[in-house]
C-alpha cells in the first residue's frame, strides 16, 4: 500500500452520485426540492450584540428556523388539509346522494 507524501497530501476529486436509471424523476424531485427550501440553513451565531439577553438570540434564531422551513410547513399544512377534506367530501356524497 502506498502512502504517498504524508506532509503534502494530493486529494483526489470528492465521490459522486451514483447513476440513476430515471434521471428525470431525479431533476423533478430536485426542482421540488429547490422550490420548497430555496433558503440555507441558518447555522452560527445570529450576530446579536454581547449585551443582548439568550431569550433574544433564541427567538431570533426560530424565527430563522422557520423562515427555512416556510416551505416544508405549507406542503404539511395543504397535506393535512387533504387528509381531513377528502374523507369528509366522500362521505358528504356518499351519505347525501342530492
Amino acid at each position: 500500500m502506498e502512502l504517498g507524501n504524508i506532509s503534502q497530501p494530493v486529494y483526489g476529486p470528492g465521490p459522486e452520485a451514483p447513476g440513476s436509471s430515471t434521471p428525470g424523476l431525479v431533476g423533478m424531485v430536485h426542482g421540488f426540492l429547490r422550490l420548497v427550501q430555496p433558503n440555507a440553513l441558518p447555522i452560527g451565531g445570529a450576530g446579536e450584540p454581547s449585551g443582548a439577553p439568550a431569550f433574544c438570540c433564541l427567538s431570533f434564531f426560530l424565527s430563522q428556523l422557520l423562515l427555512y422551513e416556510l416551505g416544508f410547513l405549507v406542503c404539511v399544512a395543504i397535506g393535512l388539509l387533504f387528509i381531513i377534506l377528502v374523507p369528509l367530501v366522500g362521505c358528504c356524497f356518499c351519505c347525501c346522494r342530492c
